[in-house]
């Protein structure tokens, strides 16, 4: 799956300072899953570049990568100095054990193939090392609040088992994004990574920070992301 047919309204949604989680939420993936920066760290599904730009400003030499032809070219033209392709996160362009950190940031509930895509990115990790996922949180995609009010219900209407497509339309301070994806229980992660022979070491739930938004704060009684390490068995 790519999305190039959403590239341009995800530009402009992604480099509008403050305007979706991600602002909210990297610090807390960085500090608290990432090792310290190695010989070459490989950033899977980095859309128009700006998670590859924060590992860059933290040290790591990056090899990022997009299926979307578009986002991968306005990475590299906003970041010269970095290494950008378009390439499929199931059949990865490397050899084996190239990299001593993957990191997956909200990109493995929308490739078509969760599974191979883990299996790919334990391919290429040297043993020992590391592989950090951030994915919508499965109950968060599995349901919704009935309000914007800090204590507003939430409520699950479907299954929250099983693989299902996701398909939303937001619209926020004047701009639009079609969001395309699946959605995956927990389990379904942990059998993939279990599968790849990644043994998970850390698990987050972090709540929306105290400065959040106006509007977030039920995020901080329901986790809105979760957040993986699992590092490649010897």
């Amino acid at each position: 799956m790519s999305f190039e047919g959403q590239a341009r309204s995800w530009l402009r949604w992604a480099r509008t300072p403050d305007h979706d989680a991600y602002w909210q939420y990297r610090d807390a993936f960085f500090d608290d899953l990432l090792p310290a920066p190695g010989r070459l760290t490989l950033e899977v599904g980095c859309g128009e570049g700006r998670v590859a730009r924060d590992l860059a400003r933290r040290g790591h030499r990056v090899v990022a990568l997009d299926a979307s032809p578009t986002l991968a070219a306005s990475a590299a033209a906003a970041d010269p100095a970095g290494r950008y392709l378009v390439a499929d996160a199931a059949t990865l362009p490397f050899g084996d054990g190239c990299f001593d950190l993957v990191v997956a940031y909200n990109s493995l509930m929308d490739v078509d193939d969760m599974p191979a895509a883990v299996a790919e990115a334990a391919r290429v990790l040297q043993p020992g090392r590391p592989l950090c996922v951030c994915v919508t949180h499965p109950v968060a995609d599995a349901g919704r609040f009935q309000s914007t009010e800090p204590d507003a219900p939430f409520l699950i209407a479907g299954s929250y088992l099983g693989r299902h497509r996701v398909e939303e339309l937001f619209e926020r301070d004047g701009l639009q994004m079609h969001f395309t994806g699946w959605r995956y229980p927990i389990e379904a992660y942990a059998r993939a990574l279990e599968d790849a022979g990644l043994l998970i070491d850390r698990l987050r739930e972090p709540a929306a920070p105290a400065t959040t938004r106006p509007g977030y704060e039920r995020w901080r009684r329901l986790p809105n992301f979760l957040h993986l390490r699992a590092v490649k068995l010897a």
